[in-house]
């Protein structure tokens, strides 16, 4: 809450400087723009991004962790279950076995 009264705070100074730069005598309405842009919008937009990367890494982790659980949750707890429903090769709890035998040179 506190980082959006700074971000209006500093907008409005930037508007101001636009401001007084447009009605200069010596200013142009594009160095007002320029102004803005630079003084105003760029750097609080950097400040917001930064400011906001622990919440965006903490949302990612979040979702990661729900993943994770309903991925856990899906998969069969028993042995017996797991062989039961297992249609992957080497997931029956037999050993697997080679298809292609080792070829070896002769001696």
């Amino acid at each position: 809450m506190f980082i959006h009264l700074i971000v209006i705070g500093w907008l409005y100074v930037a508007v101001m400087m636009a401001v007084a730069e447009a009605t200069s005598t010596t200013g142009t309405v594009l160095g007002a723009i320029f102004t803005f842009l630079l003084y105003g919008l760029a750097p609080v937009a950097l400040v917001v991004y930064l400011m906001g990367t622990p919440g965006r890494r903490r949302a990612i982790r979040q979702r990661e962790a729900e993943a994770q659980e309903a991925a856990r949750r899906a998969a069969p707890t028993g042995e017996a279950e797991a062989k039961k429903d297992s249609d992957l090769p080497d997931q029956g709890g037999e050993a697997p076995a080679d298809a292609v035998p080792p070829v070896r040179k002769e001696p």
